[in-house]
């Protein structure tokens, strides 16, 4: 006889209340996953193609914990490809409307629809035909009628037990902000490397390098032609630091490798006079400049035997080498 499951046992004392938190905002999450497959499916799109269609920048804004909201989503916006900055509304009235130009897109935020810190904002946009997306869970609040794309979010209820505290709100505004950006991402085929023109400090830059921005070039290229002896090869491998050598025919084209260990073989049977040609590795690894340095790294390790050498072409022609300590000590990992 199968024996019965057991049952779920629940945490108690903060535990107990950090889990209703976490259901609370997890159905929050769930209603706004619904909603973007119903009612807000089509003002979603609209939304993406309006601030696809724009010149300028989007300016994001919102006040209270929507601003906060607010500047987390232009941060996002523009390390993926879409210009924008935060407007405080409070400032907005004394001047900082000057920051929105023709040509931009205003997307601002109030889970209420009622801040009375976004009137001047929404005036604005509609004086001078600024488009304005609204992101609200109210779609007759103020915001919601003077947006061009009303943006309603589900009504949900607050983790907080007072009912108050944004809490459940604001990890839905956070989300639909992150759908946004990545629909746009998406939508202009922003790209690894692209990302990476954005982010070139801190570990999420060593993880973008590319192994072009790496590997030795020109002579510093270990080097041998087709026609080289073990004696050359020995010449060559010395004077360089990587423990081999591309092997190429007339046009630069990577015809074999030929490692110190190649050496030591040929060596316990050959003349110095030997050709590299007859104990040379025939299928070298090879990669392109553009590949990133974590993936070159990997291809090095995911063998049965390691390499600890990897050459670099374009177009079938040797153009660099790389060497793992290289990747190291950059950072690589």
């Amino acid at each position: 006889m199968p024996a019965s499951p057991k049952p779920l046992v629940r945490a108690v004392g903060p535990a107990a209340s950090a889990l209703r938190t976490v259901d609370a905002e997890i159905a929050g999450l769930t209603a706004l996953a619904g909603a973007l497959a119903g009612p807000l499916e089509a003002p979603f799109a609209a939304a993406v193609a309006a601030i696809l269609n724009t010149s300028g920048r989007v300016v994001v804004t919102g006040m209270g914990k929507s601003g906060h909201v607010a500047r987390k989503i232009a941060a996002t916006l523009s390390s993926t490809g879409t210009p924008a900055v935060y407007l405080h509304p409070g400032e907005a009235s004394h001047g900082d409307l000057g920051m929105i130009a023709r040509g931009d897109v205003v997307l601002a935020l109030s889970w209420s629809g009622e801040t009375p810190e976004l009137r001047a904002v929404t005036h604005y946009c509609k004086r001078f035909a600024v488009p304005l997306l609204g992101i609200s869970s109210e779609g007759a609040s103020a915001l919601g009628a003077a947006a061009d794309i009303p943006l309603i979010l589900p009504d949900a209820e607050e983790a907080c037990p007072n009912g108050l505290a944004p809490t459940t709100s604001t990890t839905m505004q956070l989300v639909f902000g992150d759908a946004l950006a990545v629909a746009l991402l998406e939508a202009r085929g922003f790209s690894a490397a692209d990302f990476r023109d954005f982010h070139p400090g801190g570990q999420l830059g060593m993880k973008l390098i590319t192994v072009g921005e790496l590997m030795a070039k020109g002579a510093d290229t270990p080097t041998l032609p087709e026609t080289a002896t073990l004696s050359d090869a020995i010449f060559e491998i010395t004077r360089g630091r990587y423990g081999g050598a591309a092997v190429v025919d007339s046009e630069g084209r990577l015809v074999g490798a030929f490692t110190d260990g190649d050496l030591r073989r040929a060596m316990a049977r050959a003349e110095l006079s030997a050709a590299v040609a007859d104990h040379m590795n025939r299928s070298p690894v090879f990669v392109e400049p553009r590949l990133l340095a974590t993936e070159a790294l990997r291809l090095m390790n995911d063998r049965p035997r390691p390499i600890m050498l990897m050459f670099v072409c374009d177009a079938c022609r040797v153009v660099g080498a790389v060497h793992m300590h290289d990747l190291l000590r950059a950072g690589v990992a």
